[in-house]
């Protein structure tokens, strides 16, 4: 992934070879400002989570009822947050941004993380980290071009080497969400002291065993809290829909 000084030629040779047409829409970009590669039509088909919400877990609540998507994460993981669900416009977004090469779409996730579901001042941001064969396969890490993207934008750290894999873990997109905890399970390791007030980022929040076990790691490490975001979570009753990004490949 070309470095942030880099990005004005990556843009005029993207300019110079590519059409001008946002990516899922195809329509023209026009005077769309910043070069944003999605346009702002399609941008605002997006649909941020309703109230009211879980506290803990970000989980829109149905009025009256306790959540129980969070209740086996850890204490101390709280304040984790999505800008928006991921329906089909936000589904495509992040195809493109995973697994077709489209790693500066990460810059306009995480300027929908800004506008909708900000990290507080003060955080450092940790992505969640990717197996060495998906990332050797994919070419980058994608939750880490979307932490580098939103660290920009709000002037926050982000501390790349605070959680490191363990292991690799098989392809998430077919197991339920007590085989997705299974196959996480101690996943992630500590590497060296924890970042203070550490945000851990992701591109899509399905079950949140990816969160929770990252936030495992963290908290072994010497963090005393772990809150989290990503940009776009996968409805409850068709959390199994995020494995239309690419039948076949696993989400995380």
């Amino acid at each position: 992934m070309p470095r942030w000084a880099e990005l004005a030629t990556v843009r005029a040779v993207e300019r110079w070879l590519l059409p001008g047409e946002c990516l899922i829409c195809h329509a023209g970009l026009g005077a769309e400002p910043h070069d944003p590669l999605i346009c702002s039509a399609c941008r605002n088909r997006w649909t941020p989570l309703p109230e009211p919400r879980c506290d803990r877990c970000g989980q829109p609540l149905t009025p009256g009822m306790d959540c129980r998507l969070c209740v086996g994460w850890p204490g101390e993981l709280r304040g984790v947050a999505s800008a928006v669900w991921l329906d089909a416009g936000a589904r495509r977004a992040v195809h493109l941004f995973k697994y077709e090469g489209w790693w500066r779409v990460g810059e306009v996730l995480a300027a929908t993380i800004r506008r909708v579901a900000p990290p507080p001042p003060g955080s450092t941001l940790v992505p969640i980290p990717l197996g060495a064969t998906r990332l050797r396969t994919r070419g980058y890490n994608q939750s880490a071009a979307l932490a580098e993207a939103l660290g920009k934008l709000l002037d926050l750290p982000v501390a790349s080497g605070a959680i490191r894999r363990r292991r690799e873990t098989i392809t998430q997109t077919a197991l339920t969400p007590e085989e997705r905890r299974a196959n996480l399970s101690g996943a992630f390791e500590p590497a060296g002291s924890p970042p203070s007030r550490p945000v851990l980022v992701d591109d899509v929040f399905t079950t949140g065993a990816t969160l929770a076990e990252a936030a495992l790691a963290l908290l072994g490490g010497g963090a005393p809290a772990v809150s989290a975001v990503t940009f776009a979570r996968a409805e409850r009753p068709l959390a199994n829909a995020a494995a239309a990004l690419d039948p076949g490949v696993p989400l995380f």
